[in-house]
């Protein structure tokens, strides 16, 4: 059975790490039957369609359920195409965001971070998108914004960390300034405590968000999931994904539901930009675009081996040695790729002898 991804063409090194993705998810390689349906979302071709391309993008991932995307241009005027992300969250219904910072060997991390530490980060609402003003002069001048978060989106957040820390054995940490903000903020803590009593068997550590940073620094190395509004989350997600070494060792994922909180739609990516200063060198880190890819294969019937093989051949190869120059190594791009796809061949051969 054939697997079809919308595959979300970009910008810059953001497009030249999606082709080396590509690569890493060829039949030969991963040893699936997946077709790809291809949109150019660089900045070009969305004002030359007037954002048509990223309707067309998102109606394609509904029907598929499976998204790739590279990383793209936002432009800083308002009156331009705008955000493609934001417009592919809100056509998607997308509600959570998931961000995993995890060891990368050889490469030393901060804090005594050790085990994986996912980020669910609100996706929709919050900080982002809200209405803002100013009125008054001089020192009198007052500055405003109006911000909203709904029941649904916190429910999503907190029963998809729930589930996630349930599946990987670990715990739901962390949350909002509740004290502060018991209407606003406490609306994601009621939710939380909710989910709390609906995974009894999830040990659950709830903590202010300040709290929550300070603590991270001193983590004991325990894994755990933290649920987090959405400019908390994107905060948060930054910083733990520096910790382990390099943003450029984690994928992203935008999720949506159905109405029994079971995956819709997935859209993976990397939390990274275009990197324009890279463009055109071969020398940009593929590890994030790589696990993005790996993550969208374990979402895929029969693809949870393929999934693995590459994870595992992404990290074995800088374990060996093989990296790119921001972790201190000496492999370009292309190199990094090779090396990563001749293990996972290797993998997926070896494997069914070893049952």
């Amino acid at each position: 059975m054939s697997a079809t991804i919308v595959i979300m063409q970009g910008d810059q090194t953001g497009q030249e790490l999606l082709d080396e993705s590509l690569r890493v998810l060829s039949p030969e390689v991963v040893g699936l039957s997946l077709d790809f349906k291809a949109f150019d979302l660089s900045l070009e071709n969305r004002r030359a369609t007037k954002n048509a391309v990223v309707r067309e993008a998102a109606e394609a991932m509904l029907a598929t359920g499976l998204g790739l995307k590279a990383a793209t241009i936002t432009p800083e005027h308002d009156e331009d195409v705008g955000s493609p992300n934001a417009l592919l969250r809100d056509m998607v219904d997308g509600t959570v965001i998931v961000r995993t910072g995890r060891r990368i060997p050889g490469v030393r991390p901060i804090g005594g971070v050790y085990a994986p530490i996912a980020v669910i980060r609100m996706a929709v609402g919050d900080a982002y998108g809200a209405k803002e003003w100013r009125e008054g002069s001089g020192l009198d001048e007052m500055a405003y914004r109006t911000e909203h978060i709904s029941r649904y989106a916190c429910r999503a957040v907190s029963e998809y960390a729930f589930r996630h820390a349930e599946k990987l054995g670990v715990k739901v940490f962390g949350g909002p300034k509740f004290t502060v903000s018991p209407v606003y903020e406490g609306m994601l803590k009621e939710e939380m405590d909710a989910a709390a009593k609906r995974h009894p068997g999830v040990r659950y550590e709830p903590q202010l968000i300040d709290a929550t940073y300070a603590l991270l620094l001193t983590n004991t190395g325990d894994g755990m999931v933290i649920p987090a509004l959405n400019r908390d989350g994107d905060c948060l997600s930054d910083m733990i994904l520096q910790m382990f070494g390099s943003i450029a060792g984690a994928e992203s994922l935008l999720i949506s539901f159905d109405e029994n909180w079971n995956t819709r739609v997935v859209m993976a990516e990397a939390p990274h930009g275009t990197a324009p200063s890279l463009f055109g060198k071969n020398i940009a880190n593929p590890m994030a675009m790589i696990l993005a890819c790996s993550s969208l294969l374990s979402y895929i019937e029969g693809g949870k081996l393929a999934a693995r093989a590459v994870s595992e051949a992404v990290f074995e190869a800088v374990y060996d040695g093989v990296r790119t120059a921001d972790l201190q190594g000496h492999a370009t791009t292309s190199e990094f790729t090779d090396e990563v796809i001749k293990r996972v061949q290797t993998k997926l051969a070896v494997w069914p002898s070893l049952n």
